[in-house]
């Protein structure tokens, strides 16, 4: 008898698409002439800057059945990304995202998700609860439970995971999927009853907590069930609080930032090899820190996800 595969050491579940990055900076959408294509959405970038430092990663999600959908398949495997639970839907297009980069803190973006994005018609039948209960970290987003049937299968999920390993919530606020930032809240609450990380930046944190300060909200957030709080704060760095008491708190690596959009998710692929690797919680949050940086000096967001000895040389070159 054939033995089974070990587990994943990351699926994420949600977001996916394609992002067209404008060729020239500190310019509007109106005057860009240019695009550059790459894969894009929380969830699948996640799962590659974690393959980028050498974990073995899944992303649980759909795409359109269109050739977009067939360059997202071909992108996640260039990127050594499992596409195994990503299937099509034929009623809905691939959705795109454009942005404009206005270095260094002005990045707006214009998601194309109507009628509805394939990665919101997750159906809870559809997904494999084993591997989901078997991965070493099970990822999932707040863009996942804004809309049916993405919503009841991300919860689905979460509870069938029942907080086996390391469960981490990605707050991930995006008011333009929600008709009403009060209908949200019920579902984060929900969601962080079975996760153990919650990760999320102070917008974020006040949607699920209805708090803002730092520290309130960590603490809001270990009261609502989980056993680490991050809470990012942009130039302040991130605070990291863990139930037993430890505390991290580390501010930003100094970079110049060419393009922030994806910083967030390669702090979130560093943040799983930490937890994985056994760092210690400041460790892992400094080496969070300095993945990010590294995306925002880089134009591009899933290809700019760096290796292992690329954070491990900016961390050097931060502390000499």
């Amino acid at each position: 008898m054939a033995e089974s595969a070990p587990p994943f050491d990351l699926i994420t579940m949600g977001r996916i698409g394609v992002d067209l990055y404008p060729l020239q900076s500190g310019v509007s959408l109106a005057q860009v002439e240019t695009f550059g294509k790459f894969l894009g959405g929380s969830a699948a970038n996640v799962a590659v800057a974690a393959a980028r430092l050498g974990r073995n990663t899944a992303v649980i999600t759909r795409t359109g059945d269109d050739p977009f959908g067939a360059y997202l398949h071909q992108a996640l495997k260039e990127f050594g990304v499992d596409d195994r639970w990503v299937t099509p839907v034929a009623a809905y297009p691939t959705p795109v995202t454009f942005c404009e980069i206005f270095p260094p803190d002005d990045f707006p973006l214009y998601f194309y998700r109507q009628p509805k994005a394939p990665d919101l018609e997750i159906h809870s039948e559809g997904l494999d609860y084993f591997a989901i209960r078997a991965a070493r970290v099970f990822w999932i987003t707040g863009t996942g439970l804004s809309e049916e049937p993405s919503r009841s299968a991300t919860l689905a999920a979460l509870k069938a995971r029942d907080r086996a390993g390391t469960t981490v919530f990605d707050l991930d606020w995006r008011p333009m999927f929600w008709r009403d930032p009060e209908e949200a809240r019920p579902y984060y609450t929900e969601a962080l009853r079975h996760a153990t990380v919650a990760v999320g930046n102070l917008d974020e944190c006040e949607i699920a907590t209805g708090v803002r300060e730092p520290r309130a909200c960590a603490e809001a957030l270990l009261a609502a069930g989980v056993e680490l709080a991050v809470v990012k704060q942009g130039p302040g760095g991130v605070l990291a609080v863990h139930r037993d008491g430890t505390t991290a708190e580390v501010p930003p690596v100094p970079v110049e930032v060419a393009n922030g959009l994806g910083a967030g998710d390669a702090f979130g692929g560093a943040l799983v090899h930490g937890l994985l690797s056994g760092r210690d919680l400041a460790e892992t949050m400094r080496y969070a820190n300095a993945a990010g940086a590294l995306v925002a000096s880089r134009l591009a967001c899933s290809s700019a996800m760096p290796t292992e000895a690329e954070v491990e040389d900016l961390l050097s070159r931060a502390t000499s």
